[in-house]
């Protein structure tokens, strides 16, 4: 019974965690734009989105993370350390570094220290989704989880997420300038 009360509270965790993460990447990106509006709109957004950027990041990020990493260590008797297991837990750690980037992007933008523009944003925002979708196909796959048929999944969703925000960044440029 525990097991699986381990593993609901784990889930949970994880939601909680990147949507956060997802909606904390989405700040920044508005945070950023908000510097191509007038004054006083512009300081009145950046001082809402810095705001917003804190109590998510300390409100639903660092919970979700600890709970995703108490119930994720509760549940390891259960499973050992196969090799499925430890790649996980690298990818876990890749995503808690992403999690302390962004708490110091959060700063660096609160303090007018951040040189990132909206499309670099944009494109840092993807990198929980491909995080989320490796761990989640090793979790399914397990033992039969291949890196060599993986890989070149991964780097098509690459592709495309670069492409879509190209043609985004593209598309919001030519509206900006009145063009067609």
């Amino acid at each position: 019974m525990s097991l699986f009360f381990f593993k609901a509270l784990h889930l949970i965790g994880v939601v909680v965690w990147f949507a956060g993460l997802f909606y904390l990447g989405r700040l920044f990106v508005y945070h950023r734009e908000a510097d191509e509006r007038p004054e006083p709109e512009r300081g009145s957004l950046k001082i809402q989105f810095a705001l917003m950027e804190k109590r998510l990041y300390y409100g639903i990020t660092w919970p979700g993370l600890c709970i995703t990493i108490l119930f994720g260590t509760a549940l390891l008797p259960e499973w050992g350390m196969p090799p499925w297991i430890r790649a996980k837990i690298g990818l876990v750690v890749l995503l808690v570094l992403y999690h302390l980037w962004c708490g110091h992007l959060r700063k660096k933008l609160l303090n007018e220290e951040c040189g990132w523009s909206g499309k670099q944003f944009r494109l840092f925002n993807e990198i929980p989704t491909l995080l989320l979708v490796s761990i989640v196909f090793l979790v399914v796959f397990k033992e039969a989880f291949s890196w060599s048929v993986f890989l070149p999944v991964l780097t098509g969703i690459i592709l495309a997420i670069s492409g879509t925000v190209n043609l985004l960044a593209k598309r919001r440029q030519k509206e900006s300038t009145g063009e067609k």
